[in-house]
């Protein structure tokens, strides 16, 4: 008789406050994105569905799951639940093939983490206030009236308006002004991505940061901020296609390790 072939599969659950990533490895290969929406707890249970219609049994004794994120608490059928910065700083090495600094730029917060000889050495986190995060960019372009992507591409043709508030309620009320004023969406999509382009800098530089750097996270694929972030940062930082499923790989990784180890 044959022996049976072994069904055996690692996930990576990132519950992140927009968006909710999932990586699997081992016998399947696979990864997604979904909306978090206004529950972490519904939102797991529709990625339990998913991974369930992939052949993927996260109840099944040969699937080990890591969960991180905003939402790690809600994913009720992890095996380990792990910390955003153990997890990014894992998948942000498996993305660079070895030591960086990462710069993750969440919907939340943003994360600066020096990893150097495979270990995370320091890192930095700003989660008191959105105006540095995805969330800022996703507010002002609903107010422009465009998507993310055309919020970059506004930005790109046009000259950077100051909008010097820390706080997101403030500076959107810059915004309207401007809009008021009849300034081009293109000069105010410039500002409000230099903005946040600024205050990232800011956080990166109070760390010394490694020679290699690269960014994670949603805002990870434009190519437009990884520019502006590179000059005012002074170092170049690399996109990396995947990016965005950072926290949910390192997730993964740490379940595959911690299942080879027994722990």
């Amino acid at each position: 008789m044959s022996e049976e072939v072994r069904n055996v599969n690692y996930v990576g659950i990132d519950i992140g406050s927009t968006a909710s990533k999932v990586v699997v490895r081992g016998t399947s290969d696979m990864q997604f994105v979904l909306p978090t929406g206004w529950s972490s707890k519904e939102t797991t249970q529709t990625i339990k569905e998913k991974l369930k219609e992939n052949d993927v049994d996260v109840l099944g004794d040969e699937t080990k799951v890591v969960a991180t994120g905003y939402g790690r608490i809600a994913v009720d059928f992890a095996d380990y639940v792990i910390t955003e910065i153990t997890c990014h700083a894992r998948g942000g090495r498996e993305l660079a093939g070895g030591d960086c600094t990462v710069i993750d730029v969440g919907g939340q917060d943003t994360k600066v983490i020096l990893i150097e000889n495979g270990m995370v050495q320091d890192f930095l986190m700003n989660d008191k206030c959105s105006a540095g995060t995805g969330k800022f960019l996703e507010i002002m372009a609903n107010r422009l009236g465009v998507t993310l992507q055309e919020l970059f591409d506004l930005a790109e043709k046009g000259t950077v308006l100051p909008i010097s508030s820390l706080c997101t309620v403030f500076a959107e009320s810059e915004v309207i002004n401007y809009i008021g004023e009849g300034r081009s969406r293109e000069d105010i999509a410039a500002g409000v991505v230099d903005s946040v382009v600024t205050k990232v800098a800011q956080l990166a530089m109070r760390k010394a940061m490694t020679d290699r750097v690269i960014l994670t996270g949603g805002l990870s694929h434009s190519a437009y901020f990884t520019r502006r972030l590179s000059q005012q940062i002074g170092k170049n930082v690399e996109s990396t296609a995947d990016g965005r499923y950072a926290g949910a790989l390192g997730a993964a990784i740490l379940a595959e390790e911690k299942s080879r180890r027994g722990r």
